[in-house]
């Protein structure tokens, strides 16, 4: 989607029913076309009364908000946060049957939780351990080490590098499994694009800084 202002709603990348039965068509709908397209629309308003802070990137506006004027602070972190946030979660999924980790994700995996199994328990546990709205994460830091966190309401864990979020707000999951979030955290799970996530994470590995440099 575009790095600044104005923002516009990107395409859900495949189709409403692609992730059936895990995740239906009426929740993609809803979480796509109208949760999301709240989050754009409600940024919009903000920084189209506030030019000065046209030019700040999407980026700049989820991890500096603290750094704006008081009156539309709080509603640049929470409307910022939500495009951020759900764009990159829409991203990550994808139809077809479950998949593993591959090359230098694979590894990493294996290195910093033992196996993809003990991931998924962290991440699973950062999920159903967030009270009330927010988010499980996947990060990575610049050297290339992999953690679990979790955010509250729309906040990010910037500056960690996000790979991987499970929204657990219950406008992701309410319409297929009402207050069962763990059984919403393993469907979800078997959406994960990580094919996708291989390719970015080896992406970022290649453009890692090498020390010592000369």
């Amino acid at each position: 989607m575009e790095t600044q202002y104005p923002f516009t709603l990107p395409p859900l990348p495949y189709g409403y029913d692609a992730l059936m039965p895990e995740i239906d068509e009426r929740t993609l709908h809803f979480h796509h076309d109208k949760h999301f397209q709240t989050y754009v629309d409600n940024l919009n308003k903000l920084l189209e009364a506030n030019p000065a802070y046209q030019d700040w990137s999407l980026e700049r506006l989820v991890r500096d908000w603290a750094q704006l004027p008081e009156d539309i602070r709080q509603g640049v972190r929470n409307n910022a946060g939500g495009v951020y946030n759900h764009d990159l979660y829409f991203k990550t999924l994808a139809p077809g049957a479950a998949s593993e980790p591959e090359g230098p994700l694979a590894d990493a995996a294996a290195r910093d939780f033992g196996s993809l199994q003990e991931l998924k328990s962290a991440m699973k546990a950062a999920a159903l351990g967030q009270f009330g709205s927010g988010w499980a994460w996947l990060v990575t830091d610049g050297d290339g080490r992999l953690s679990v966190r979790k955010s509250a309401n729309q906040d990010t864990p910037l500056p960690l590098i996000p790979l991987l979020p499970c929204d657990v707000w219950e406008h992701a999951y309410y319409l297929d499994y009402q207050n069962r979030r763990g059984d919403y955290f393993e469907g979800w799970w078997q959406k994960v694009d990580w094919p996708g996530l291989s390719r970015t994470f080896a992406r970022l590995a290649e453009n890692r800084p090498r020390y010592p440099q000369s």
